[in-house]
């Protein structure tokens, strides 16, 4: 008890002195480009590359084996995913059967465009740095529904662009107290960049293969506006949605293959952009007796098309109808 109070108290003072700076040279954005000329002056520019990406979740790390075909199953009538049993440990308890649930969903990439049609998603883990925090954010906005969807997709854009918790803008910074514990806020600071001046950003670039330059320069101006403290969601979204099509879906992984998730069910995305995404689900009786679940904030919807954006998943359905009910007996 005596550790955790002592680093609140840190934290508090941490951000205090933070603010008080911020008060005092007034254009903190200004700070975050001194912090990058810096960065670039010292050499460290080759180190700040090397870095990895707060979420590194790609398609090499989707398992293929034993996946199906779209026409797996077909012809089945799901029932609603979000009417089967809460489990202890957040999620639904998986009962035999064909489910599904279009639920909310968040983009985990910037730099890159949006759900194609055709696109092929399937199951891979939230891998990376800032992986348990961002798990936890979607986790704990189950239980915070007055913060929204956009306030929240800001958010996870600001860390996905490496921004420190310190250089957040107000708004973003109310967003992730409410969702997060200090002890948690701390995990937001290490692998963080500063805003890179243009010269840097040029110099960088030219190091970097084209579709990595796209995304590290968004991520750049994420940063700026994270900081700026008045950047709305359309200009977030501006940088980290490219406009147009992603490139020619891959012919090997069509929409609505299935995926065999590590417990023995088969699961499948369809996103509608990247803010909803419908999964479903099937579960033989022999897997439904193991008593296990599914909890969605564990995994991301990622495309086999590398132009396409990672797509977080969440236990929270749009527009649910509790009035039907599950013909299937869950125990």
């Amino acid at each position: 008890m005596k550790n955790k109070i002592k680093r609140i108290v840190i934290l508090s003072v941490f951000l205090l002195s933070c603010s008080a700076a911020q008060a005092q040279f007034g254009d903190f954005g200004r700070k975050m480009l001194d912090k990058g000329t810096e960065m670039a002056s010292n050499g460290m520019l080759k180190k700040v590359l090397k870095q990895p990406q707060a979420i590194t979740t790609s398609f090499e790390d989707v398992n293929r084996t034993n996946s199906k075909p779209p026409s797996f199953q077909e012809g089945l009538s799901a029932q609603p995913l979000y009417l089967l049993p809460k489990a202890p440990t957040g999620g639904f308890k998986l009962c035999a059967g064909f489910y599904e649930m279009e639920n909310k969903s968040y983009c985990l990439k910037a730099g890159t465009r949006g759900p194609s049609t055709g696109d092929g998603y399937m199951l891979a883990p939230v891998l990376g740095p800032k992986s348990e925090v961002v798990v936890l954010i979607l986790k704990n906005a189950e239980k915070h529904q007055e913060v929204t969807q956009h306030d929240i997709q800001i958010l996870l854009w600001a860390i996905v662009a490496r921004t420190r918790f310190v250089d957040f803008g107000n708004d973003i910074k109310l967003t992730a107290t409410k969702l997060l514990t200090p002890e948690d806020l701390l995990k937001l600071e290490g692998g963080a960049l500063g805003v890179l001046p243009g010269n840097v950003m040029e110099k960088a670039k030219s190091q970097l293969p084209l579709a990595v330059q796209r995304v590290f320069e968004a991520e750049n101006n994420i940063r700026q506006l994270a900081a700026s403290g008045n950047a709305s969601y359309e200009e977030m979204e501006r940088y980290a949605m490219l406009a147009g099509l992603a490139a020619t879906p891959d012919p090997d992984v069509p929409s609505g293959t299935w995926s065999l998730h590590p417990d023995g069910y088969y699961i499948r995305f369809f996103p509608h952009g990247y803010s909803r995404t419908t999964v479903q689900i099937f579960v033989t009786p022999e897997i439904a007796a193991k008593n296990i679940s599914y909890d969605a904030v564990n995994h991301i919807a990622c495309p086999a098309n590398v132009g396409a954006q990672r797509l977080a998943q969440t236990n929270e359905p749009l527009d649910p109808d509790y009035t039907k009910k599950i013909k299937t007996a869950c125990f």
